[in-house]
């Protein structure tokens, strides 16, 4: 895509605030006749790409080149114009500015800047001015005991700074807000877990989860993103850590809440009560990341494994299956996706 042009740079102005973000902005079902773009990051350079995809068959790609060489959590603040991500060679987090007035392939400094606090860092989720990372390494030396880590920083100005750091009993990777509760994958397993009113941890503490589940169907996790307004939560299946061609697959769970809510902690969801789409025509294989898109139905995947990584898109998502992407775009080694309107 080339640089926005005026018209859009004015709609963008006009857009209505969304304050609570991970992987998608879209919570409204009348934001149909509003343009539709993704944010990509990659840990093969650590470029920002964005794509235009307002119609999946006419899709446009603009690439910004960053001075990190692996990036992974990425977000939009359509607000101001500001693209965000989590950089995995500098270890911090890194804004953007006026990303719509910037032509396609060249450079863009780091305008909103953070300390050098992170090992691992992952996906990343917003609320408000505080932007939470999930960090997968591990923390105290000992494979055989999964911890993690979320980093919670508040953003002030031109500034990221370190409010504190919740250690997980469990190791992460995705993580998505819905109104103050967080929502994480726990990797290498086929677990969800809840942290209710997360924000409230304000001190540096070992804290637990409050709930977790198993989401039957899925081998091992690692993407999540969760539309409030439609009350759809979406979760990518990496299955073999060892097979990242064609295993992987995605889970569609709608009326999330009252299933997440009326299964019991440490129970089982069913395989019954989700929507999965997987198989040799999908062209997953390790699916790392998703966004969705509620007004068209349309689940979006960073697939950073099948063909040397991908960014693919699915619609006609309801009855599941082997279902060939309607986007098929590569993006060397893709670690996270953002979706936004305006």
């Amino acid at each position: 895509m080339k640089t926005l042009n005026l018209i859009k740079s004015v709609a963008f102005l006009m857009s209505l605030s969304i304050t609570l973000a991970s992987c998608s902005d879209d919570n409204d079902d009348n934001q149909k006749n509003l343009s539709t773009y993704l944010y990509a990051s990659n840990n093969s350079n650590g470029n920002i790409t964005f794509y235009d995809v307002t119609n999946t068959n006419s899709v446009t790609s603009t690439t910004l080149l960053t001075t990190s060489t692996a990036a992974d959590g990425i977000y939009y603040d359509k607000n101001n114009d500001v693209a965000v991500q989590a950089s995995r060679s500098n270890f911090s987090l890194e804004g953007f500015s006026n990303i719509s007035l910037s032509t396609g392939g060249t450079s863009i400094s780091v305008g909103i800047s953070g300390s050098a606090d992170m090992a691992s860092p992952r996906e990343l989720a917003v609320s408000g001015d505080f932007y939470v990372v999930a960090d997968n390494a591990d923390v105290d030396g000992d494979t055989n005991t999964p911890d993690g880590k979320l980093f919670i920083y508040s953003k002030s100005g031109n500034n990221f700074t370190l409010r504190n750091v919740i250690t997980t009993d469990f190791k992460l990777w995705g993580i998505t807000f819905d109104g103050n509760d967080l929502y994480a994958v726990v990797d290498a397993t086929n677990q969800l877990a809840i942290y209710t009113n997360f924000l409230s941890n304000t001190t540096n503490a070992t804290v637990s989860a409050s709930k977790k589940i198993a989401v039957e169907g899925i081998v091992r996790t690692h993407g999540l993103t969760y539309d409030a307004m439609s009350d759809v939560m979406v979760m990518t299946d990496i299955a073999a850590a060892t097979n990242a061609q064609d295993d992987g697959g995605f889970h569609i769970i709608e009326n999330f809440t009252s299933k997440f809510n009326n299964t019991a902690n440490g129970g089982t969801l069913a395989l019954s009560q989700q929507i999965r789409v997987a198989g040799s025509a999908t062209l997953l294989g390790n699916p790392v990341d998703v966004a969705y898109d509620s007004a068209t139905k349309t689940v979006f995947i960073a697939e950073a494994g099948n063909g040397g990584g991908r960014i693919l898109a699915f619609n006609n998502i309801g009855s599941g299956g082997n279902l060939a992407p309607v986007m098929n775009s590569d993006l060397a080694a893709a670690s996270s996706v953002f979706l936004a309107k305006y």
